[in-house]
């Protein structure tokens, strides 16, 4: 098999109380791993499987539906997991900040625009803070499983942060509430692997 499912390198109950247990374990080992088999059955036989899966997105006009929506789901999960961390929340530091302020004036004036990209989204999809090409700072969202990676994506660039607003990622504890699972998301952000990301 091309791809498997990444292990999270915390427990399922360390984002709590902002995310909980059962959504956790639900969301990595349900839907994560339905996107990694599914992604598998698609590339079967195919080159992608010896393509690395950044490079699957980069040219994605070329696939199949099923590899848009798998690839992005395996790949936009994986980035999910490691932008956060128990302990995590806070705000950047270094060259981050000094970006985020120049982009967006400050701090608080950037999560409020990206909380409303995530909110704003209708039915299932993504929040991103990105670098575009010229380096500097955008907050954009995708639908469904796109990502901006993507040679079909509205906004291109490099993910920094992102933030899944699918129902599956949010529905068990705050339901209908995605305001307030956005509000509460951002005591889990890793700053320190926005950072390398933004650095990189």
């Amino acid at each position: 098999m091309a791809f498997s499912l990444p292990p999270l390198s915390y427990a399922f109950n360390a984002l709590e109380p902002h995310i909980d247990a059962r959504t956790m374990e639900i969301h990595h080992g349900k839907h994560h791993q339905a996107y990694v088999t599914n992604l598998n059955n698609a590339i079967a036989g195919s080159p992608a499987e010896n393509m690395s899966l950044e490079d699957i997105c980069k040219n994605i006009s070329k696939y199949a539906v099923a590899v848009r929506n798998n690839g992005g789901g395996h790949w936009n999960h994986s980035f999910f997991w490691q932008i956060m961390k128990p302990g995590g929340g806070g705000s950047p530091s270094g060259a981050l900040a000094d970006a985020i302020n120049a982009a967006f004036g400050n701090f608080d004036e950037f999560k409020t625009k990206f909380n409303a990209a995530g909110v704003g989204r209708f039915g299932s999809g993504w929040a991103w803070l990105i670098k575009n090409a010229s380096g500097k700072l955008e907050i954009c969202s995708t639908p469904n499983q796109d990502n901006p990676l993507m040679d079909i994506a509205e906004v291109k660039g490099t993910p920094i942060i992102g933030c899944d607003v699918w129902e599956h990622a949010y529905y068990l504890h705050y339901q209908n509430r995605r305001p307030d699972y956005l509000a509460a998301w951002w005591n889990v952000v890793n700053w320190d692997e926005a950072a390398k990301r933004f650095s990189s």
